[in-house]
């Protein structure tokens, strides 16, 4: 049984996709969900599926209890699911291959340090881009850098708005990343 740990600094829709899906699987478990905002709605989604939570700030992942926590839980994977912090060099070298973050644009264009949520959307607009996406990748010590391993596209209609965008976006995450998220675990 592979034990995964949900990293997410918000809302947790994502987080709760992840959660469904792996509902009851025989060689997936969700074994935590950890968010660095204690008022973060991720935690209420979390306790739907009877998913034990932690919470942390900054200095306290740079000094290393996030990562002794993952320690501690057995953690196999970690998933970004809208977390917020970059994550410090220790920890991804504890996961080598095995820390994924999802993006919401079609790396390598708009990534990057504030490069999130609609702030990524409002970028798309901006350039004209008639195509946006979402990118599955691997996490490295850099923001948005990390291996791809999945991209899917959605077409950017001339009078979308960020928000339509942003809808857009969301049913792309929600269709495609528990699923690339069971292949890279189970093919491991």
């Amino acid at each position: 049984m592979k034990r995964l740990a949900i990293l997410a600094s918000g809302s947790g829709s994502n987080a709760e996709k992840i959660m469904e899906y792996f509902q009851g699987s025989k060689t997936v478990e969700i074994a935590l969900v950890a968010s660095n905002k204690v008022d973060a709605f991720v935690l209420e989604r979390a306790k739907k599926f009877d998913v034990p939570t932690f919470t942390f700030s900054r200095k306290e992942m740079d000094a290393g209890i996030l990562q002794a926590k993952l320690k501690e839980e057995k953690i196999d994977w970690v998933i970004l699911a809208g977390f917020l912090l970059k994550i410090p060099v220790e920890l991804t070298r504890a996961f080598p291959d095995r820390m994924v973050n999802i993006h919401p644009a079609l790396l390598p264009k708009y990534g990057g340090k504030g490069m999130y949520g609609m702030n990524v959307h409002e970028a798309v607009k901006t350039a004209g881009e008639k195509e946006t996406g979402i990118t599955i990748h691997l996490v490295n010590e850099n923001y948005d850098e990390g291996r791809i391993v999945f991209q899917a596209t959605t077409a950017v209609g001339i009078d979308d708005s960020p928000e339509d965008i942003a809808q857009k976006i969301h049913k792309l995450e929600h269709a495609h990343f528990p699923r690339v998220i069971a292949e890279l675990v189970e093919g491991e």
